[in-house]
């Protein structure tokens, strides 16, 4: 069991003005409306911040990270990458801000200031096109999912939260 005083970043990523690229943002929405989480558990609307996000990153012990991710699967497809799957240097995006995020956590390395672990959980967008604030069905129908499989990651780290 982790104690409480390791922080934990639940970071939500994406943009919301392009349909299923804003499933991160929209998951946090929805976890901190449904839950209550230990004082160790920060829940962060990241957005497209990307670079932004480092004193965010430099400051969490355990990372969560939720996003669209451009995998190449069925769209709806749900991902778990962790730290040593992420790529390490720069490389072509595969969303409107993913290499600012990799970019921050590199430099986090770099700086020896990176999060002890980061998982991401990601979710092939089935619509990126501009524009539009709702998610499609597809994606939204695995919202809930997506909400498990964070708190199935907090449980593993010793933080459980409860319905609000």
């Amino acid at each position: 069991m982790m104690s409480e005083t390791r922080k934990i970043v639940v970071l939500g990523v994406g943009n919301i003005l392009l349909k299923d690229e804003g499933v991160g943002v929209k998951v946090v929405e929805e976890l901190k409306k449904k839950y209550t989480f230990p004082s160790n558990v920060q829940l962060v609307d990241g957005g497209t911040q990307g670079l932004w996000l480092l004193s965010t990153l430099q400051d969490a012990d355990h990372l969560i990270v939720i996003d669209a991710v451009l995998g190449r699967c069925e769209p709806g497809s749900i991902y778990r990458l962790e730290k040593d799957d992420l790529p390490k240097g720069l490389r072509a995006k595969q969303s409107a801000h993913d290499s600012d995020l990799i970019e921050a956590l590199n430099l986090c390395a770099l700086l020896d200031q990176s999060p002890e672990s980061v998982v991401v959980i990601g979710i092939e967008p089935e619509d990126i096109s501009p524009y539009g604030l709702e998610l499609t069905q597809k994606i939204q129908d695995r919202v809930q999912e997506l909400m498990d499989r964070v708190l199935t990651e907090l449980e593993a780290l010793g933080a459980k939260a409860v319905p609000s």
